[in-house]
């Protein structure tokens, strides 16, 4: 049994399988999931997970090289951007509507229960050398 790291065996698996430029996705729980993109969902109720927990776990798996969020954020949720501007010093934006049409390229959306607008955000996966 793993003891440390991602345990989610789904995720784990996923994330052993990404090569640079793949992308995920953290996603807050209204956002809508394309059809042939897996989800992993991890929602239990209304704000848990939340989208900073989920992000912060799977940054400790995780070689980030780029982050992408929608700019709607910058007015309708600015205490989730602050938080995640200390980590990530440029954060691409774009519209929220082509956003959600780069979540069809992504290789998993996890679905946390956070119910804050736009908490949502694009890991484009970096490499490790």
């Amino acid at each position: 049994m793993k003891k440390q790291g991602i345990l989610n065996r789904e995720l784990a698996g996923i994330f052993a399988r990404l090569g640079h430029t793949d992308q995920i996705v953290i996603a807050d729980c209204g956002l809508p999931i394309p059809e042939d993109v897996t989800c992993i969902d991890l929602s239990l109720k209304i704000g848990e997970p939340s989208f900073l927990d989920v992000l912060h776990t799977v940054m400790e798996d995780l070689a980030v090289e780029k982050t992408i969020a929608a700019q709607e954020i910058i007015d309708a949720n600015p205490a989730i951007l602050e938080l995640m501007s200390k980590r990530f010093p440029a954060i691409a934006m774009v519209s929220h509507e082509q956003f959600k049409e780069l979540t069809k390229n992504a290789k998993v959306i996890i679905r946390t229960g956070e119910a804050t607008p736009y908490a949502n955000v694009i890991l484009q996966s970096g490499v490790i050398f």
